[in-house]
């Protein structure tokens, strides 16, 4: 572009994480050329955004947003500009989010264009909005969460003035899509450094209430000190989150939600606050949420049973090896063996039932976990079984004797299936 005449820099996050010392995942540049003109310049491209100047252009399979500089005017639905008209360089950094991302950077001048403080932000480790934090809230209200994201998956803070109008407009966060939102929430939950203390200053700026509401209750919801010495289900959750190592969005959509069901099932037992039912409660409210959310299916499930299943964990070392095989044979089980480390390392810290499972798995290493079962439906009815529910009742047995070790082949386990019928 720029042998064409063209002044061309790359912008935001790219210039941003240069600065760190990190590698951008992607860049964006920002250009004086029309969208027409790129178009023109390059063979293939996609107007992705053309109305609002903005081209994706293809290379080698690689795209990079192409923006015209702009100027944005009126934001009458929270997120796109009514109308823009084309400027500088400097007019066009003033309508971005915070000065981290308001940068340009010159790669053959090999020079950082910063005319809103974004390199002084950056040493100070602020985030700050550009300009009048109100205006860019009413821009754009998905950015008061992107502030919070910024915040904690690069160590910064938020500037006093950002974070009161973020306090100010959050009940605006409510008119933004829930596929927004999620996006935004999810690396806030995974890539955060200390993804607990961010769902805290969620909960603080009042973004919380229109993002997952049904964590509120939590908050003041007391346990069993013996067992939850580090506090209410909302600070056991926020150390949880803490303890978790490089999650995927399963396993921190898992610990958020594993007790969100507690506050609508304690009662006061004879010696202590109980919570019976709360993991049956608790994944009916995750599912719920994750709907709402519009996670993938696949990922609902796996967290939907991880948590209806993560109180069976403290039981392990009762379970007879029938059992214990269908548990860590499992789809889900990494996800709740994991969840439970963490669980246990955020509560008691005593993790004995992890390590015993840790012991299992490996002297389980060398055959399959849930192997093919010895008998079927159509060797019970050949037994002559009628059809019912005792043919699943009879298969069951049949296939825990089988997971017990109990018969060396199909052959004696059906011998003494025909003495048991």
């Amino acid at each position: 572009m720029r042998s064409a005449g063209f002044t061309a820099y790359f912008a935001g996050g790219a210039v941003r994480d240069k600065l760190l010392g990190r590698t951008p995942k992607d860049y964006d540049i920002a250009t004086n050329a029309l969208p027409e003109q790129i178009e023109d310049l390059f063979p293939k491209t996609v107007a992705v955004g053309k109305a609002f100047g903005v081209i994706m252009v293809v290379q080698n399979g690689i795209e990079t947003e192409v923006a015209t500089f702009r100027e944005d005017a009126g934001y009458q639905d929270g997120r796109r500009p009514d109308s823009v008209h084309f400027c500088g360089a400097e007019e066009d950094a003033k309508r971005r989010d915070f000065t981290i991302n308001g940068m340009f950077y010159d790669p053959i001048a090999d020079e950082v264009i910063d005319t809103i403080g974004g390199k002084a932000d950056l040493k100070k480790k602020v985030i700050r909005a550009i300009g009048d934090p109100d205006r860019r809230f009413a821009e754009d209200h998905l950015r008061m969460l992107r502030a919070v994201r910024f915040a904690h998956t690069l160590g910064f803070s938020i500037d006093p003035s950002t974070r009161d109008a973020i306090q100010a407009h959050a009940a605006d966060l409510a008119k933004i899509s829930m596929e927004r939102i999620e996006n935004d929430f999810s690396r806030t939950l995974v890539e955060s450094i200390r993804p607990g203390d961010a769902l805290s200053e969620l909960v603080e700026l009042g973004l919380m209430e229109h993002i997952v509401p049904e964590i509120l209750p939590m908050i003041g919801q007391e346990q069993p000190p013996e067992f939850h010495p580090e506090g209410d289900v909302f600070e056991h959750t926020v150390l949880m989150l803490n303890l978790m190592k490089n999650p995927n969005r399963p396993l921190a959509y898992t610990v958020l939600l594993h007790d969100v069901g507690k506050p609508d099932t304690a009662f006061m037992g004879e010696d202590r606050i109980r919570f019976h039912g709360h993991e049956t409660l608790s994944a009916t409210m995750a599912e719920e949420i994750l709907r709402r959310l519009r996670l993938p299916v696949k990922e609902i499930r796996q967290i939907v049973t991880a948590v209806a299943g993560h109180m069976r964990f403290k039981d392990v070392q009762k379970m007879n090896r029938s059992t214990l095989r269908k548990l860590m044979g499992a789809e889900t089980f990494d996800l709740e063996l994991e969840l439970h480390r963490i669980d246990c390392s955020g509560s008691h810290g005593l993790l004995e039932n992890y390590e015993f499972l840790l012991e299992k798995a490996e002297e389980m290493a060398n055959e399959p976990v849930l192997p093919e079962h010895w008998i079927s439906g159509k060797d019970l009815r050949e037994l002559g079984v009628e059809p019912g529910p005792h043919i699943g009742e009879l298969l069951k047995k049949a296939y825990d004797a089988q997971l017990e070790g109990r018969f060396s082949d199909r052959a004696a386990l059906l011998d003494w299936l025909k003495e048991s019928i």
